[in-house]
């Protein structure tokens, strides 16, 4: 049988802030979502695999080292392995998150 899956009622249901919630598995990728608000990531990079986010309601911008790529609801980005890039969240957001397993930055 086959689950059928609301990003903004999956997101609506995080009960904490930062707190990433596993919603589904497609191959060897986890899908997560999260609702975040005033954080800022450290650079980081991936150096084994992409990583995509979806922006199911609200806004951010993801910074990387020539500028920054806003983001608002319905918009998506595919940061490449080996970019360098950090979220920059200053406002709620509701995200979905794409990547390899164990590949998810909690920090």
């Amino acid at each position: 049988m086959l689950t059928k899956v609301n990003l903004l009622d999956a997101a609506n249901g995080v009960p904490e802030l930062f707190q990433y919630i596993k919603i589904g598995q497609l191959n060897d990728h986890t899908l997560n979502v999260l609702q975040c608000e005033n954080r800022t990531l450290d650079f980081h990079v991936h150096d084994s695999s992409d990583e995509m986010f979806y922006v199911i309601e609200g806004c951010f911008k993801i910074e990387l080292d020539d500028g920054f790529v806003p983001l608002q609801t319905g918009d998506m980005v595919i940061i490449p392995k080996g970019t360098r890039h950090r979220p920059v969240v200053t406002t709620l957001v509701k995200c979905l998150l794409i990547e390899i397993d164990g590949t998810l930055n909690k920090d």
